[in-house]
């Protein structure tokens, strides 16, 4: 690729990444406006000791601007039974935060969702600017084990149930 990128460059970009499964969370935090959250197939481990994550925004406005502004914030791992709730995280204006969803408070004050798998309350590390997104490095404070369940995977611009992973032998 060159550098600045095309406009071919950046759409090979996009498509590489467009057809790579990724696993579906929600990030949910409280700011002094009130309840925020979004949808992100970003998320990555980055450290076990300390235990550290990874994910980025495409903008600091809206959500993830709430997100960015909240002092500590709830990475929600969704299920597949969860792909309504993730698009309407995905899409400005969909209901969000309603008593259908099943949302209770952590005593700490952050927006929490028991049906997620797991749940991990977080704290911002650093952040780096990138072009418009920014990438978030968070020190995870606590863990919320939900009950096992079939990951919820994203590809191509669709949800998927990763249910239909099959281990492969290798040597």
């Amino acid at each position: 690729m060159s550098y600045p990128a095309t406009p071919d460059d950046i759409q090979r970009f996009k498509d590489a990444f467009r057809l790579h499964p990724a696993g579906v969370a929600l990030v949910a935090g409280n700011t002094a406006e009130g309840l925020v959250g979004l949808t992100l197939s970003s998320i990555a481990s980055v450290s076990a000791d300390p235990p550290v994550l990874s994910f980025s925004v495409t903008r600091s406005t809206g959500s993830a601007g709430g997100i960015l502004s909240a002092g500590t914030f709830v990475v929600h791992f969704l299920t597949d039974q969860q792909a309504q709730l993730a698009m309407n995280f995905a899409r400005t204006g969909s209901p969000r935060f309603t008593e259908e969803q099943g949302w209770q408070t952590l005593p700490t004050g952050e927006p929490y969702l028991p049906s997620a798998s797991m749940a991990l309350r977080c704290t911002i590390r650093e952040t780096l600017p990138v072009g418009p997104s920014v990438l978030i490095l968070a020190n995870v404070l606590d863990t919320y084990q939900g009950e096992p369940a079939t990951p919820l995977v994203y590809r191509d611009r669709t949800f998927f149930s990763g249910g239909g992973l099959e281990a492969l032998p290798v040597e």
